[in-house]
């Protein structure tokens, strides 16, 4: 089971992710990315669908069209955990942050 993170290793996750943020009366860390496409915004959140089965740590997300808005938090651990940094550094790298 993951472990919510220290306010220290938030802060310290957070600085190595590019445009993620916190989320305002939640545990949790936000970013929306913004696509050419509907093609390319769905090609993303598959690539990512088969990272996160793997990791057993599945974002909350909302697509329209070519934007797709992502939260990511730990419910098991009761906030934000290594596995939420770990997933946002994924997602970065498929989308070509």
């Amino acid at each position: 089971m993951a472990s919510k993170l220290t306010a220290e290793e938030r802060s310290a996750g957070l600085k190595a992710l590019s445009g993620w943020k916190s989320v305002e009366g939640r545990d949790a860390i936000a970013k929306t990315y913004q696509f050419s496409d509907f093609n390319e915004a769905f090609g993303f959140m598959t690539r990512v669908a088969l990272i996160a089965e793997k990791m057993d740590h599945h974002p909350e997300w909302f697509n329209v069209y070519k934007t797709v808005e992502v939260t990511l938090s730990t419910h098991d651990a009761g906030g934000l955990s290594m596995l939420d940094l770990k997933l946002a550094a994924q997602m970065d790298r498929i989308a070509g942050v």
